[in-house]
């Protein structure tokens, strides 16, 4: 058994729809989260500087002795994750290949959608990954650069006619080629997911990256006779920008309060 803590990072409030999921699989656990709130999106940031947000992000959570660290963030999963994976003493799990295995699992015919960061989209991640799964399906991508800042802004209820236009007009391509499939390549776009459903209808199946991700999590965890012991699990929560607002924000991604609010960092200087 293990009672360190396990950290979590996203680039603003979307991973914790991860850590809602981790709090479901793994009550006992306690989840250190870092959002950078300060430098949220980071799906239209150049491949430099998101390797650079990455590993400040890392750099800051390894002071707490974490057991694992979990990147609850599609575009750091995609562009950094497979350069700097290697460079730590802690297993790190990021959102491709579970989320890749649930939606190649979940299709009937074949044919997969991708709504992800621009980032995510034109790394190619999912696609590799899929054909590595089977090479006889076929992924469909588009890059949707405005649903991350709608969401941190709190336009992701069912009816917001911003978010619903807008993402009629990213789903148009996916749906037009006749996907089965999609996944939420984001760990913001779980909140979205009523509007999304509305638009595909019954006959696409959704995939939440956080959920398949926290599943992923259990299981190395297990493997590795590294799951808490026992008592109750807590959260930690540090941003680089507006602790207040974040923590006002977190219960629609949570599903509950944050309990202690939010401490501020100085990201920079790791």
């Amino acid at each position: 058994m293990d009672n360190r803590a396990i950290g979590v990072f996203d680039s603003g409030l979307g991973g914790l729809t991860a850590v809602k999921e981790l709090r479901r699989v793994l009550p006992c656990e306690h989840i250190i989260y870092f959002g950078d709130t300060g430098r949220v999106p980071y799906g239209t940031r150049s491949h430099s500087i998101i390797i650079r947000y990455a590993k400040q992000d890392i750099r800051f959570l390894t002071k707490f002795n974490i057991k694992a660290l979990v990147v609850a963030c599609g575009t750091v999963s995609s562009v950094a994750l497979p350069e700097i994976g290697g460079d730590y003493d802690f297993p790190i799990r990021g959102v491709i290949d579970s989320t890749a295995f649930a939606a190649a699992s979940a299709t009937k015919n074949g044919r997969i959608g991708l709504l992800a960061t621009a980032a995510t989209v034109s790394s190619g991640s999912y696609v590799r990954r899929i054909a590595e799964i089977d090479p006889g399906l076929q992924v469909f991508s588009n890059a949707a650069p405005l649903l991350v800042p709608l969401v941190e802004n709190g336009r992701f209820h069912r009816g917001d006619p911003v978010s619903t236009i807008v993402l009629r007009e990213y789903l148009a391509p996916l749906l037009d080629a006749g996907i089965d499939t999609l996944i939420l390549g984001c760990t913001h776009y779980p909140l979205l997911t009523d509007l999304i459903a509305d638009i595909c209808g019954g006959g696409v199946t959704l995939i939440n990256s956080g959920l398949e991700t926290a599943h992923a999590v259990a299981e190395l965890l297990s493997r590795q006779d590294a799951l808490c012991a026992s008592g109750e699990g807590s959260i930690d929560c540090y941003v680089s920008d507006d602790p207040e607002g974040f923590a006002r924000n977190a219960e629609a991604f949570l599903g509950f309060p944050v309990p202690r609010g939010a401490q501020l960092i100085d990201i920079d200087t790791y």
